[in-house]
C-alpha cells in the first residue's frame, strides 16, 4: 500500500450516471407512513432506499425504510421486490455464507431469506434492553458482525453505540455508547480500525481495535462541514482508503489511506446520497442510493486513477 505524508492534489471530479431507478409500479406516491409522519414532518414519501449490497451473483440488494421493503436489482438494472413485513431496515449486508442480515430500526437485527422472504429476528436486544435504533452493518472476515445503534442521538445526546456481535456464539459486546449519532461503518484492511460515520457530529471516527478487542483509543479521522446532513455511508477501497457517503450534499469522497480526498463522485440528481457498494466485473465501479429520487447511482472509475473496491467474501468458505 502506497501512501504520502504530503498534501494530496485537488481530488477528481467523478460524476455519477443513473444505473436504474424504482420503477412506477413499487413506488408509493401519497402514501403515508410512520417513518415519514416522524421524520419528514408528515409529508408523504414515495420510497427511501438504502443499504445497498452486492451477492455472489452480482445482484444488488437494497431496502426501502418507510415501508419495510428489500429489493433486488440484476446486473441489468431490472428491480424486483423480495419482501415487505413490518419494519424499518436502514442497512443491510450478506454474509460470506450467503445469509442477508438487515439493520432495522424498529425491530433490531434482521435475517431474510432471499428465496421465500421471510424475515425473522436474529438479535433483538442487547441482555433484554431494547436497542435505540439499528442503523447499518458490517462484516469481518471471520463473520463478526459491526453494527450502529443510532436513534435519535446526536450532539444533544451522544449515547449512540457501535456493537459487534458473533452470530455462531451469541457473544454481544459494545465497543463504545458516547456517539452522537453512528452510522455507516466499515473495518480497515488489516481489521484492526473500525471506521464509523458519526452523522450529527459531521464526522468519520476511528476506533482502534485492540488486541483484546476492546476499543482503547477513538479518535477523529475526517471532518466535514455544512450540508443538511453529514457523513453516512462508508465503504474501503483496495489500498485502504475510505470512501463516505455526504448525504445531503450529493457527493461521495473517496479518500486515501491517510484521509486525503482524492476524488469526489457527484449526484446527477438529488442530494440524498446516503449509502454505497463497490461492484462491477472489475470492481471500479461505485452504486449509490440516492434516496430522495429512489434511484441507484454508478461512477465508474478510470483505469488512471487506481481506484477499486475492497474485495468481497475474500474469506469465503
Amino acid at each position: 500500500m502506497t501512501t504520502h505524508s504530503y498534501p494530496a492534489p485537488d481530488p477528481v471530479i467523478i460524476d455519477a450516471e443513473v444505473f436504474t431507478e424504482l420503477p412506477g409500479h413499487l413506488r408509493r406516491p401519497g402514501v403515508s407512513s410512520y417513518w415519514a409522519e416522524k421524520n419528514r414532518h408528515g409529508q408523504a414519501v414515495d420510497s427511501f432506499i438504502e443499504g445497498p449490497s452486492f451477492d455472489r451473483e452480482g445482484n444488488l440488494y437494497f431496502v426501502d425504510i418507510p415501508f419495510g421493503r428489500v429489493f433486488r436489482a440484476a446486473s441489468d438494472g431490472m428491480v424486483e421486490q423480495v419482501t415487505e413485513y413490518d419494519g424499518q431496515p436502514n442497512g443491510l449486508r450478506i454474509h460470506r455464507d450467503g445469509r442477508i442480515f438487515l439493520a432495522d430500526y424498529q425491530n433490531g437485527i434482521m435475517l431474510l431469506d432471499p428465496k421465500g422472504g421471510a424475515v425473522t429476528p436474529a438479535l433483538s436486544d442487547c441482555d433484554t434492553e431494547g436497542f435505540k435504533g439499528c442503523n447499518d452493518l458490517h462484516f469481518g472476515r471471520d463473520g463478526t458482525l459491526f453494527f450502529t445503534d443510532q436513534g435519535q442521538t446526536g450532539l444533544h445526546d451522544p449515547t449512540g453505540r457501535v456493537y459487534r456481535w458473533q452470530p455462531e456464539t451469541g457473544r454481544l459486546d459494545c465497543l463504545i455508547d458516547t456517539a452522537p449519532s453512528p452510522n455507516g461503518l466499515v473495518l480497515d484492511l488489516a481489521e484492526r480500525v473500525l471506521f464509523v460515520a458519526v452523522t450529527r457530529a459531521n464526522a468519520v471516527w476511528r476506533l482502534i481495535l485492540s488486541p483484546s478487542g476492546r476499543v482503547n483509543k477513538a479518535g477523529l479521522f475526517i471532518q466535514f462541514s455544512g450540508g443538511r446532513a453529514g457523513p453516512d455511508g462508508l465503504a474501503l477501497t483496495a489500498s485502504g482508503g475510505v470512501v463516505v457517503c455526504q448525504t445531503g450534499m450529493g457527493l461521495v469522497w473517496v479518500h486515501n489511506a491517510l484521509g486525503q480526498p482524492v476524488a469526489v463522485v457527484r449526484s446527477p440528481q438529488g442530494l440524498g446520497t446516503t449509502n454505497c457498494a463497490w461492484g462491477g466485473a472489475d470492481g471500479r465501479s461505485l452504486f449509490i442510493t440516492e434516496s430522495d429520487s429512489g434511484s441507484i447511482l454508478r461512477a465508474t472509475f478510470p483505469p488512471h486513477l487506481d481506484i477499486s473496491g475492497a474485495p468481497m467474501f475474500a474469506h469465503a468458505e
